[in-house]
């Protein structure tokens, strides 16, 4: 078997629901209910985007806050900075959400970035202090958003401010002109999840196809020695089809 053929089968939703079942003997009862109960709740309604964060503090904070409301995806457009994670921060956090990064040396990571959220339905929304933003009380909750924070002293780019849908900000009452990046994601996630919530709009919760697609990542996440596991299916699972093998 050549190693293409290999990872056609590994991939195949035969291979990956036989090896749920097989994982499942290694999840307590406990555990794989409450994935269950947290995967009833997730969402793709709303995402993040984080354009160059430069402290990993923050950047890790915003997974956790991510987690805590339900957000299963976070985009992160790395220009000049890497994204890196604290798992002091995370607590864990990293490995319940989906994180996709655009990095585009020849070309622009941002446009890469955007293209790609709008295929899939989003309206680019841009955190900015500028006059003509919209409050974040103002913004609609019924269709698919993200949200774009900018890094920690320059805030979201001029390239993004010229390619997003909108621009919107948190209304402020002191000297200070923005908060914490993960305070703002925050506050903005807990703004829009709880109009949504009251009212959730068809299609805010996650497909029963990405559940199993979801939940098959966390027990390949959860389950020690899992590379060894699938080595040991994978050879029951080829013996099956054929039994001379």
């Amino acid at each position: 078997m050549t190693e293409t053929e290999k990872i056609a089968i590994l991939n195949s939703k035969a291979f990956q629901t036989g090896f749920k079942e097989y994982l499942k003997v290694y999840v307590t009862a406990h555990k794989q209910q409450k994935i269950r109960e947290v995967l009833g709740q997730r969402t793709r309604h709303f995402t993040l985007v984080l354009e160059d964060i430069y402290k990993p503090h923050n950047a890790s904070a915003v997974i956790r806050t991510c987690d805590c409301f339900g957000v299963q995806d976070i985009h992160v457009i790395e220009k000049t900075q890497e994204y890196k994670i604290n798992p002091y921060v995370t607590r864990g956090s990293a490995q319940w959400v989906d994180l996709y990064k655009y990095h585009q040396p020849e070309g622009s990571a941002v446009q890469l970035c955007f293209d790609s959220l709008r295929k899939n339905g989003y309206k680019i929304v841009g955190t900015s202090p500028k006059k003509e933003s919209k409050p974040i009380q103002e913004l609609p909750f019924d269709s698919k958003m993200a949200l774009v924070f900018g890094n920690e002293h320059e805030g979201i780019s001029e390239e993004v401010i010229e390619n997003c849908d909108e621009l919107m900000h948190i209304p402020m009452m002191g000297f200070a002109e923005s908060f914490n990046i993960s305070v703002a994601a925050a506050i903005c996630l807990h703004e829009l999840t709880s109009k949504a919530l009251s009212s959730p709009p068809e299609g805010y919760f996650l497909d029963e196809e990405e559940k199993d697609r979801i939940e098959y990542g966390w027990f390949r996440d959860i389950v020690k020695n899992v590379e060894a596991h699938e080595a040991k299916f994978l050879r029951e699972f080829l013996s099956s089809f054929n039994p001379q093998a």
